[in-house]
C-alpha cells in the first residue's frame, strides 16, 4: 500500500524479541523436548514421513503374520519377532523395520501373544496406557512451542519499551531522527504479535496435525491385534486395522486385496 518496508528492519528489537524466547524456550523445557524440537521443526516443513502406501505396507504385514500364526500356531513367530532383521517374514518390509517406534510396539505384542496372554481386554488396556504415553510425549513438544507462542507478544512489548527508553534518551533531536526511533521502537510490538500468531503458533498446530496422524499407524496395529485376539480371520483382523485409519491415508479394500495377493505363500 505505498509504505516503507525498511522501517519493519530493525536487527536490534530480532534480537530481543527472538533471543528471549529462544532463551526462555531453552530454560522452561527439559532436555529431552530441546532435542525433539529440532526433529519436530523438520518434519513440519517436510510433512509426516507416512503416505497411504505405509499404511497399505502396514495392513499386507499384519495379514501376513496373522494368516501364519492362524495357521500354524503363535509359537513360530518367536524367531521372527526375536530377530526380524532376518526374518523372511518382516524383510520384505523395509519401511517398518526402519520405524522404530511402530516395530517395538508390534513385536512386543507379538511377544506377549506369543508367551500366552491372549486376553484381549487386558491387552487392550496396556496398549492404551502405552500410546496414551506416545501421545504425551508429542503433545510435550506441541505444548512446549504455545507457550513460546503465547509469550512472543509479551516479549514484543519489552522490546518497544526498551525501544521508547531509547527514543526517550533522544528527546532533544529532531521530529525526523524521533520518527525513526518511535517507529522502531513500535516494530517490537509488531514483531512480537507477528511472529506468535503468523509463525511459531501455526508451527505449533502443524505439528500437533502431523502427530495425530502419525499415530494412527500405533492405532491401526492396535486394532488389528485386538481383532486377532478376539478370534476373526486375518482378512476381518485387517479390515478392522484399516477402518481406524483417517479418510485421507486409508486404503481401499480392493487396493489391500491386490497387496494380499500379491504376498508370497
Amino acid at each position: 500500500m505505498g509504505g516503507n518496508l525498511h522501517v519493519l528492519w530493525q536487527p536490534y528489537e530480532v534480537v530481543i524479541i527472538v533471543g528471549a524466547a529462544i532463551g526462555a524456550y531453552i530454560i522452561a523445557n527439559p532436555k529431552s523436548i530441546l532435542i525433539k524440537t529440532g526433529p519436530a521443526l523438520k518434519k513440519v516443513f517436510n510433512g509426516s514421513k507416512y503416505q497411504k502406501e505405509d499404511f497399505n505396507e502396514l495392513l499386507s504385514l499384519m495379514y501376513t503374520i496373522f494368516k501364519i500364526s492362524r495357521s500354524k500356531g503363535a509359537f513360530i513367530l518367536e524367531p521372527h519377532v526375536e530377530d526380524p532383521d532376518e526374518s523372511t517374514i518382516f524383510q520384505d518390509y523395509e519401511n517398518f523395520l526402519q520405524n522404530s517406534q511402530a516395530r517395538v510396539f508390534l513385536l512386543d505384542y507379538l511377544r506377549l501373544i506369543i508367551l500366552g496372554a491372549n486376553n484381549p481386554h487386558l491387552i487392550e488396556d496396556l496398549m492404551n496406557e502405552e500410546i496414551e504415553v506416545i501421545h504425551q510425549e508429542g503433545a510435550k513438544v506441541v505444548g512446549a512451542m504455545k507457550n513460546m507462542a503465547d509469550a512472543l507478544p509479551a516479549l514484543g512489548i519489552v522490546a518497544a519499551v526498551l525501544g521508547i527508553i531509547k527514543t526517550m534518551g533522544s528527546i532533544t533531536e529532531p521530529p525526523e531522527v524521533l520518527g525513526v526511533l518511535i517507529g522502531g521502537a513500535l516494530v517490537g510490538t509488531f514483531l512480537g504479535v507477528f511472529l506468535s500468531y503468523g509463525f511459531v503458533g501455526p508451527v505449533a498446530q502443524s505439528y500437533k496435525n502431523i502427530i495425530e496422524q502419525e499415530h494412527k499407524y500405533i492405532d491401526c496395529i492396535k486394532s488389528g491385534i485386538l481383532a486377532y485376539l478376539n478370534g476373526f480371520s486375518p482378512v476381518i483382523c485387517v479390515e478392522f486395522a484399516r477402518k481406524s485409519l483417517s479418510n485421507d491415508m486409508r486404503p481401499s479394500f480392493y487396493e489391500i486385496e491386490e497387496s494380499v495377493s500379491k504376498l508370497k505363500t
